[in-house]
């Protein structure tokens, strides 16, 4: 049963570096499926989807950034 939990985390970290980033990329996919669907444009969902991402992005980098000059 050890083994298959050791396959398991390999295998998660093959796709995922970074636990936080991958959450905060499916929160905000989350929240842009469903919650500006009621509140912003047909027209702007696409560039409000790809502003959040960036931000997600940009935030994740300086975090990471911090945290190596700090070591």
């Amino acid at each position: 049963m050890n083994w298959i939990v050791q396959a398991l985390k390999k295998l998660w970290g093959l796709f995922v570096e970074d636990g936080s980033y991958a959450i905060a990329l499916l929160a905000w996919t989350a929240i842009a499926a469903f919650l500006l669907a009621l509140i912003v444009p047909d027209l702007w969902r696409g560039p409000c989807l790809f502003a959040g991402l960036i931000f997600v992005l940009i935030e994740n980098v300086t975090r990471s950034a911090r945290n190596l000059r700090k070591q």
